[in-house]
């Protein structure tokens, strides 16, 4: 290596010292005859004027390089400027990107075609290779087939600000924007953004795909989106099957914000999976889902699958959290599922919360596992709103916990209003199969008539808890429990030792006094329209003290704000509106 070295450097210094001939040979000729001689070396035909000096591109803020496409480029060009744009993306899908390079599509132009970036190519996150739109509007990418976007085995990557667009053959097949990562290994490649983009006419609008050993995607933001009309999903995030007894997850640190999932209606050919949901997320450990919305998605999933859609749900992840955001019209081909949110098969110490849910085919909120294994536990549901769910589905409810196994699962400071849609009369809250360690606490329940609970089992007080609810009926009261149905809340508490706090009876059925609002059909504005304090806070303080209990004193954190964002102080009634001090 040294002696290379050295051979380069007497290469150089050889290079400089024939520069130096040639500059003194010029200095040493007159003037005119100097000019001439320059003239020659650059074989300036034409005339003898001097030649443009030649300005190099400057780098963009990022420290790199910025390329450029318009319908009226040339792919001939060098790509740099908007002058000299390339004109389509098979020319810039050719591009070798390196960190702090940026590809710019011309706003409100179309461009047919497919990127890919691979292994070779990549940013990180000080400097991330960028997709973008510049000028006026956002410029439109229509994939044949194809996926519009694949990022494969690589990341460091923000895409923003574009319009992707499927054709039927993509609508079957394949994905809009997807980050695939099939490497060996449980590595996680960070740093992934998209946002302001909208996806359509896909199988689904975004997909992140781990490997088989959990290689995957770590520190991933989807904001300010809006991912609509395509087939199985809005965006999917998955990843391995899961081991109960050594779990693995393929993507970390993921956050989804802001991201609005609609008429993602499924395929009625598939009976063999799940299609039509708005946001589900596989394989995630540490995800958050806010202020997103999902509504009237699956519509036409299969009436013979075995398991259906919901509006935004998890499945084999933990520590997810899902606050402040609406699913509402979200369907189900079939008799399964179609509800707002879920936590599914082997999700553990997750939270939903701040959450509205309405209109839904299915359950409000969900808990549920198909698999008797340990893995779905230490959840908690608290502070959502549930209006007028399971609109199909009677075997369902304003909330519904149950499954193969589900333990250590905490449904608390919940507002559940469930009335009856013709022959369906779904209860406000389900309860059935293999629960353990399950409470139940501080919620209202409110019905029409259908019952205010229907719990499958006669669950011991040990396996299920219930203490300080509301339930109340606007008609005549019942309660379904194990093979037996009641009708008086006194009645049931003596038989089942529910409702109980030590020598304490707790909990009401007094009437919450919850106006019938109608919700909006476009949905409610999370950002302050919806839902009024004064129609879904109690008008019956008085009544309803004394029912809840003091969540403290069980060991139990009751959270700092309420619903609508109140501060919480001392112990809050019942309900996911403050309502008022507990006794």
């Amino acid at each position: 290596m040294l002696r290379q070295r050295n051979e380069r450097t007497t290469a150089t210094e050889s290079v400089r010292r024939d520069d130096r001939s040639r500059a003194e040979a010029f200095a040493g000729l007159p003037r005119r005859t100097a000019a001439v001689g320059m003239c020659v070396a650059a074989v300036l035909l034409a005339g003898c004027s001097m030649p443009t000096p030649h300005v190099p591109l400057r780098e963009n803020a990022q420290g790199g390089r910025d390329f450029y496409l318009s319908p009226q480029g040339d792919d001939s060009d060098n790509g740099r400027t908007p002058q000299t744009a390339w004109r389509t993306l098979r020319r810039a899908d050719a591009l070798r990107f390196k960190p702090g390079d940026r590809l710019r599509l011309r706003g409100g132009a179309q461009f047919r075609g497919t990127l890919s970036i691979g292994q070779g190519d990549a940013g990180n996150a000080r400097k991330p290779v960028v997709i973008e739109s510049y000028g006026k509007g956002r410029a439109v990418i229509r994939a044949s087939g194809t996926r519009a976007i694949e990022v494969h085995n690589t990341s460091g990557i923000a895409i923003r600000d574009l319009i992707i667009v499927g054709d039927s053959a993509a609508y079957r097949l394949r994905d809009g924007i997807a980050f695939v990562s099939d490497l060996p290994g449980n590595r996680k490649l960070p740093y992934v953004r998209v946002s302001g983009v909208e996806v359509k006419g896909f199988r689904n609008g975004i997909r992140l795909h781990g490997g088989a050993e959990a290689s995957g995607f770590r520190d991933v933001v989807i904001s300010d989106s809006a991912l609509h009309t395509n087939q199985d999903a809005g965006l999917v995030a998955d990843g391995p099957a899961f081991d109960a007894d050594a779990p693995a997850y393929a993507h970390e640190n993921m956050t989804v914000s802001k991201v609005t999932t609609y008429e993602n209606i499924g395929d009625p050919r598939a009976s063999d999976r799940n299609t039509g949901s708005g946001i589900v997320l596989g394989s995630v450990r540490s995800g958050l889902v806010e202020r997103s919305v999902a509504h009237d998605n699956g519509e036409f999933s299969s009436p013979g699958a075995m398991e259906g859609p919901e509006g935004i749900w998890t499945y084999d992840s933990t520590r997810m959290t899902f606050e402040k955001n609406v699913s509402y019209g979200n369907h189900t081909g079939s008799q399964v599922d179609g509800g707002g949110f879920g936590l599914d098969n082997n999700v553990s110490h997750s939270v939903m919360q701040y959450n509205l849910a309405y209109g839904n085919d299915g359950a409000g909120f969900l808990a549920y596992s198909a698999v008797a294994n340990a893995a779905h536990t230490g959840n908690t549901i608290r502070y959502n709103i549930s209006h007028n769910d399971s609109r199909k589905l009677q075997d369902y409810g304003g909330i519904v916990a149950f499954g193969a196994r589900v333990t250590d699962l905490a449904i608390y400071h919940n507002t559940v209003l469930t009335t009856a849609n013709g022959p369906v009369r779904a209860p406000a809250l389900r309860l059935q199969q293999s629960l353990g360690s399950v409470t139940v606490r501080n919620n209202v329940f409110e019905t029409d008539g259908p019952p205010v609970v229907a719990s499958q089992n006669a669950f011991a007080a040990s396996a299920v808890l219930l203490q300080g609810n509301d339930y109340h009926s606007g008609q005549e009261w019942s309660l379904e429990w194990g093979d037996r149905w009641y009708t008086d809340l006194a009645a049931w508490r003596q038989d089942t030792g529910q409702e109980t706090l030590g020598p304490r009876a707790t909990g009401t059925d007094v009437d919450p006094c919850l106006a019938q609002v109608p919700l909006p059909a476009a949905g409610p504005n999370l950002y302050g329209t919806g839902p009024t304090r004064g129609a879904l806070a109690s008008r019956c303080t008085r009544t309803l003290t004394g029912a809840a209990v003091n969540l403290r004193t069980l060991g139990v954190n009751p959270g700092p704000v309420d619903y609508f964002g109140a501060p919480l102080s001392g112990s809050p009634g019942v309900g996911a509106v403050q309502v008022g001090p507990a006794a």
